[in-house]
């Protein structure tokens, strides 16, 4: 890590301790740096000029742009989650300012596809069935797919297209366990930026968790300034998978630490 890269490190650590704009003195002091405060200051202005740091005013400290926390929460974020304390779970959340999105997992292999005179398909799960429009290439498609679990099953049928099976599908995923840690900040978060009342109602029923992939959501799922969190996990031995939202500056790997 060049200098550049270790202060704007630093900066980012400070702002996300302190939630103000830090000076070059304060960064200094804080973490016992070496390099001199004009030192500091100088790559403040070069990280400024890139749009990772901002300024209100010429005598004011820095903070770091939504650009910035971007990439650092990239960088820090990439991580299995094994298993997680549901308890511990909802007390940081609601310390923290975030939401929890959980949906829980049932297992539903597909045990057998029937075919009704070419006209419909009967798909037995373990836990239900689903009669949709038979289709040869449909037919085939989901007879190559006997014993697979459904929500790998919805994964499949989505990277190729086959949106009918998809859309049958994600009505029965939608009458599983679903629960919101913290609602009242997800609320706060829709009036404030005046959300679309369609992707409201997403969040709030679980469609949206339905469809996400592990990984990091930003601009394209919350406003700018918001970050989304989303892993496949478990609680108490039973598989779920969780999106925790919030404000970028928030500590994430404070509360990761402290939800295992």
């Amino acid at each position: 890590m060049d200098k550049k890269e270790f202060l704007l490190h630093s900066i980012i650590r400070a702002y996300i301790e302190q939630c103000e704009p830090i000076g070059s003195s304060q960064l200094k002091s804080m973490y016992d740096i070496s390099y001199s405060p004009a030192t500091i200051r100088g790559y403040f202005k070069k990280l400024g000029d890139e749009g990772y740091l901002a300024q209100e005013h010429i005598s004011s400290g820095r903070t770091p742009t939504v650009t910035a926390l971007k990439e650092y929460w990239q960088d820090r974020l990439n991580f299995d989650l094994p298993s997680l304390d549901y308890e511990k779970l909802q007390v940081l959340s609601r310390n923290m300012g975030l939401s929890a999105f959980i949906l829980q997992y049932h297992e539903n292999k597909l045990q057998r596809v029937l075919n009704i005179e070419d006209l419909y398909m009967i798909l037995e799960f373990t836990e239900f069935s689903v009669t949709i429009k038979y289709n040869k290439a449909l037919y085939k498609f989901v007879n190559d797919m006997l014993n697979i679990d459904l929500i790998d099953i919805l994964d499949i049928a989505k990277q190729v297209g086959a949106m009918n099976l998809h859309d049958e599908l994600s009505k029965y995923i939608q009458k599983r366990e679903f629960g919101i840690v913290n609602i009242k900040n997800f609320l706060r978060i829709a009036v404030h930026y005046d959300l679309d009342e369609k992707i409201i109602n997403e969040f709030m029923q679980g469609s949206i968790i339905q469809d996400l992939e592990e990984g990091l959501y930003f601009e394209n799922l919350l406003p700018s300034g918001y970050i989304g969190i989303c892993h496949n996990t478990f609680i108490d031995k039973q598989k779920v998978k969780v999106l925790v939202v919030g404000e970028m500056n928030n500590d994430y790997e404070y509360f990761y630490k402290g939800i295992i």
